[in-house]
């Protein structure tokens, strides 16, 4: 793991949660003709928020593609509202950061999906704020929401005092748009992909968290 910065002085976390594809989303654009290997999405779409990937797949323009984001949130749901895609040593992670500095989530994912996960993990009152893809008009790679994420944290936080821990390139070159500092997490894409983040570390536990934040 590489030695992660540290930050001192007024200052903030902010994790940037993905929302994943897994089969259901494979079978929602399959049944539109459309068919999405786990290859091309890990290569090509991983750390997009739903509405960009949709609209990658079928077109902008598509009949069916506010149906198929609906169907995807709700198969998303349906496997993971009950918080059991959140690691113990995650949760004991945030629940660390949290009780240090304000944090924020912001993800490529819906707030109906990203809330239930949270609440359902135990984390409901952890962060200070979220920034779901519907709240934002670009996704990732684009710093918008890292931007409003800032701005719901406080007002005297300066960007270069937020560590961000991302584990896509779209979400690194996001934060890093905005002026914050990157903690890469391997696990996603392998840890070569994520080298233009300040640190690359294997996983998001609390020891990464002592590290950065003291």
């Amino acid at each position: 793991m590489t030695t992660p910065f540290r930050l001192d002085g007024k200052n903030a976390v902010v994790t940037g949660a993905g929302s994943g594809i897994g089969k259901a989303i494979a079978e929602l654009f399959a049944a539109q003709g459309r068919p999405l290997t786990a290859r091309e999405y890990f290569d090509e779409l991983v750390g997009l928020s739903d509405p960009a990937i949709v609209r990658h797949c079928l077109g902008p323009d598509h009949p069916a593609a506010e149906a198929v984001i609906e169907a995807r949130i709700a198969r998303y749901r349906a496997v993971a509202a009950d918080g059991s895609t959140v690691s113990e040593p995650v949760r004991e992670a945030v629940r660390y950061a949290a009780a240090r500095v304000p944090i924020a989530v912001v993800s490529g994912a819906a707030r109906s999906e990203i809330e239930p996960v949270l609440e359902a993990a135990g984390l409901g009152d952890a962060f200070a704020a979220i920034v779901p893809a519907d709240d934002v008009a670009n996704g990732k790679p684009d710093p918008a929401g890292y931007l409003r994420a800032l701005e719901l944290l406080d007002g005297e936080i300066a960007a270069r005092d937020v560590a961000v821990f991302e584990d896509t390139e779209p979400g690194i070159a996001a934060a890093k748009a905005a002026g914050m500092r990157v903690v890469a997490v391997s696990g996603t894409v392998a840890a070569d992909r994520l080298a233009s983040a300040d640190a690359v570390a294997h996983r998001l536990d609390v020891e990464l968290l002592r590290s950065v934040l003291g």
